[in-house]
């Protein structure tokens, strides 16, 4: 919270501001965290819960940092940036305070908030309970062999 309090004060607090979708962006600052337990401890416990592999709640540490947290050694994490429609809260910080696409990855959420890791043959029945359960949800990538370098990239 304090990158954004930082670039909200230096962009004179404009909290009127329509961000396009018609929230303000005083609303999108203030907008209560939405809650996982209870829909994912229902999708846990049902027909396909056996075949979720792993989970990540994405809070600080942003993106980069804690879906890799559940991925064994050896693997990786290829995410697609597109997979998904970036709030636009996300969309203005980045251009308000400058800050570089790596450090939204890593200190932000950007939309996602929790990530589910299933086998891609569980994809199509997973996303179905998750609709059922009112969940927005995207496949925003795959887990891969670990290569040299980072272990999570973002294209």
């Amino acid at each position: 919270y304090s990158l954004i309090r930082k670039i909200y004060d230096r962009a004179g607090r404009p909290g009127d501001l329509d961000l396009g979708d018609g929230t303000t962006l005083v609303d999108a600052l203030m907008a209560p965290t939405r809650l996982y337990v209870k829909p994912i401890l229902e999708l846990l416990g049902g027909a396909h819960g056996d075949e979720i592999h792993a989970m990540a709640h994405i809070t600080g540490g942003g993106l980069t940092e804690n879906i890799i947290r559940v991925v064994p050694d050896g693997l990786g994490l290829d995410i697609d940036a597109n997979a998904w429609p970036q709030p636009a809260v996300f969309q203005w910080l980045q251009r308000e305070g400058a800050v570089p696409r790596e450090d939204m990855w890593r200190t932000f959420n950007c939309g996602i908030g929790f990530v589910l890791i299933v086998p891609p043959s569980a994809v199509a029945a997973v996303g179905g309970e998750l609709d059922r359960l009112a969940l927005p949800h995207w496949r925003i990538g795959e887990v891969v062999a670990a290569g040299d370098g980072e272990r999570v990239r973002i294209g």
